[in-house]
């Protein structure tokens, strides 16, 4: 199944996140795909719809959605795990893990997204999510592959 995520916001070319981003997203077979939109003009809920439009434009063809939202599932690493394998048995190609900005996602987006994903009440800087993403991700598959890295 390939895997991308979907992201407000750029990384800039000497941010440390994105290192980690790319160490994770590179391990991935095949690798974690990074789409990056970004709106500068608006402001409040005129920016926040415009974001999830650019979101949702840049949804690879045919990819399910999942949401990462403070307001969604809190998932373990086996649970991740366990969701992404269920994803595949249902025959999902293309998985897109949607990032908004800093207003979070308006309703279009959750309602098309097949769940939403969170990491906990905490607020975690966005592009450090998109890095911790990258590694769940990685996480989820050493799990399903058996693989040692997953030592819980």
């Amino acid at each position: 199944m390939k895997l991308a995520i979907v992201a407000v916001g750029r990384f800039g070319a000497k941010d440390p996140e994105r290192l980690l981003f790319e160490t994770y997203a590179a391990r991935l077979k095949p690798p974690l795909e990074m789409i990056e939109v970004e709106e500068r003009r608006l402001t409040g809920a005129a920016r926040q719809k415009r974001e999830g439009e650019l979101l949702l434009g840049a949804v690879p063809a045919g990819a399910a959605i999942v949401a990462m939202d403070g307001r969604g599932e809190v998932l373990s690493s086996e649970a991740l795990a366990a969701r992404l394998d269920r994803f595949r048995d249902q025959g999902v190609g293309r998985l897109a893990f949607l990032i908004g900005g800093a207003d979070g996602h308006d309703e279009p987006v959750r309602s098309r997204a097949a769940f939403c994903y969170s990491f906990g009440a905490a607020t975690w800087p966005h592009l450090m999510v998109r890095a911790m993403l990258a590694e769940q991700l990685y996480r989820a598959g050493t799990i399903l592959d058996g693989h040692p890295y997953h030592r819980a």
